[in-house]
């Protein structure tokens, strides 16, 4: 099975390694293509200060940082320009005019923060802490409230259709991989809510063209032991005929193509028997490519 890998995070965000070392790393490991995906910057639009999203007066660097790389590697590796974009109703998402004009190849469009009706925003993906308290100030300790606030950003999203990739469609379960240091599961992944909310984005998300990913980023980092989304999701996906791509997430090179055989197994296991490929752009279209897994 050809590897690819379009989920990629340098040091423009919150990445390890640079532009460069990612390509050299890519073509070792004999993948197919790869694109580079910053977090795409949030202060100017949102107010919100962010450790992990490219700061605003980056983003002309870094386009022309993947852009040269394009060059230097045209003919041994193709590479794509992308970014991973945030959506936060109100404030910014993938549908926002400017990204149209950077002439981007893909946009992967993601939820990671809530906005509770008390507090402080916070993402769904904070470590186990700060999502504790997050829970406890926004929703009075209702972590169902959250994964309502997610699951409604994440079909907003999907309805603006402004996006190729649907990223890591299930982020919110992050925190639930396990018993934590400080306390129990935030909430049950086989509570009744929960599952309805992924049956219904999956429903969503069918027919759109819209590609969701299999990501394997919690693995890498060691957050999570299964991939993006949990099998149950993935197997709903399959039920609604969406595609999927399976990408690393990754935050340093040598995890460019980091546990892909376990997203391999999810697949199979929740009957797909193909994954799609990015191929670039033509005619302002995505092009992609079937892969038997």
């Amino acid at each position: 099975m050809p590897l690819a890998c379009i989920h990629t995070h340098t040091r423009f965000c919150d990445g390890s390694d640079d532009v460069e070392a990612y390509c050299l790393a890519a073509h070792r490991k004999g993948l197919s293509s790869l694109g580079f995906s910053a977090h795409a910057p949030i202060f100017r639009k949102t107010g919100i200060r962010s450790s992990w999203n490219m700061s605003d007066d980056r983003l002309g660097e870094y386009i022309e940082a993947v852009e040269a790389a394009k060059k230097r590697w045209e003919g041994k590796l193709p590479v794509y320009l992308g970014l991973e974009i945030d959506f936060i109703p109100g404030l910014i998402g993938p549908a926002d005019r400017e990204y149209r004009e950077i002439g981007l190849d893909y946009i992967i469009a993601s939820v990671h923060y809530v906005i509770p009706p008390r507090g402080e925003p916070f993402t769904v993906d904070d470590p186990y802490e700060n999502v504790f308290r997050g829970i406890k100030e926004g929703y009075g300790g209702d972590a169902m409230g959250m994964v309502e606030a997610y699951f409604n950003s994440v079909e907003a999203m999907v309805r603006t259709g402004a996006f190729d990739v649907l990223g890591h469609p299930d982020l919110v379960k992050k925190n639930n991989a396990g018993p934590p240091v400080c306390g129990n599961k935030l909430f049950s992944e086989d509570d009744n809510f929960y599952r309805n909310r992924t049956a219904s984005l999956a429903a969503l998300m069918a027919g759109t063209g819209f590609k969701a990913e299999v990501n394997t980023g919690g693995i890498n980092r060691g957050k999570i032991k299964d991939c993006y989304p949990s099998l149950p999701f993935l197997k709903l996906f399959r039920e609604q005929g969406v595609q999927m791509v399976i990408n690393a997430d990754a935050h340093r090179a040598e995890d460019v193509d980091g546990h892909y055989e376990e997203a391999r197994t999810a697949m199979l296991a929740a009957g797909y028997a193909e994954t799609v490929l990015f191929e670039g752009r033509k005619d302002n279209s995505p092009v992609w490519s079937s892969e038997k897994l």
